[in-house]
């Protein structure tokens, strides 16, 4: 696979204390098998999809036993440092410089300036998800903030990105939604989505990136994640891009389901940001 473009999404990972706990959670909710752990690197596990690597588990490193669980998504960098520099310089925080990987690459992490934390990578050997938006795979993420102007501001000054903001229409649940969609620069290819948090969220959750995995059937994975202890916080719904599903796992990692098979209404019409 050749490298993603600069702020595609490339990769996803997870930290969890119960990192046995995890692989059978989602081994069963998204089909997933496990190599063997890296001890090397932290005992880092990658997941599999039909053979394909498609994210990664690992367990909390020294002294990181109170840091919650949580789906980090890494965005393709050609240059991390430079990516880097562009983080701090658009009022983000680097929580992990720059380091090398062994031959896998480069990584960084980043907390942006309204609290979510991303992550940063230049690829090495390991180009990043070896598929996307099948089942089992990574498909899409958004942003959810509660200070857009800042998330906003951050990501076009960091990434290559051109932005459109979705109109409600007449739907009247959707009326005042703040939501944006961001693409790699003029070629229309959206990679980010960008929700303004309302009152309906708890204030004690902060900014955080949701990333959604494609489901072959959107009630099947949720009727599993409940079995197994996940909770469900939002749908099954039906939507024009499919029927989707908001989720935390056991361990309090959120993430998203979407069959991108299974979809109703009109696409919404989109406006220049």
């Amino acid at each position: 696979m050749s490298d993603f473009p600069e702020g595609a999404p490339c990769w996803a990972d997870a930290m969890f204390k119960d990192v046995e706990g995890a692989k059978s959670f989602y081994g069963e909710v998204l089909g997933w098998t496990f190599g063997e752990a890296a001890t090397e690197y932290g005992n880092y596990t990658q997941a599999y999809s039909d053979g394909k690597a498609v994210a990664a588990v690992v367990p909390p490193m020294p002294g990181g036993d109170d840091v919650p669980s949580a789906w980090c998504l890494y965005f393709a960098s050609h240059d991390v440092a430079k990516t880097a520099e562009k983080i701090k310089g658009a009022g983000g925080t680097l929580l992990m410089e720059p380091m090398r990987v062994g031959s896998f690459g480069s990584m960084a992490l980043a907390r942006e300036p309204s609290g979510a934390v991303l992550g940063v990578w230049q690829a090495g050997e390991h180009h990043g998800f070896e598929k996307v938006a099948e089942p089992g795979a990574y498909c899409w993420a958004e942003v959810f903030t509660r200070a857009p102007e800042k998330a906003d501001a951050f990501l076009q000054a960091v990434f290559p990105y051109s932005a459109k903001k979705i109109e409600p229409g007449d739907d009247p649940e959707a009326q005042g939604m703040d939501f944006k969609v961001f693409s790699l620069g003029d070629s229309g290819n959206p990679v980010l989505g960008r929700m303004k948090m309302g009152d309906e969220f708890p204030a004690e959750i902060p900014s955080y990136i949701q990333v959604y995995f494609t489901v072959a059937n959107c009630d099947d994975a949720v009727a599993a994640a409940k079995k197994l202890g996940g909770r469900l916080h939002f749908g099954p719904m039906d939507s024009p891009f499919g029927r989707f599903a908001a989720l935390t796992d056991p361990q309090g990692a959120a993430f998203a389901v979407i069959d991108t098979t299974t979809t109703a209404g009109e696409m919404p019409r989109m406006s220049d940001a």
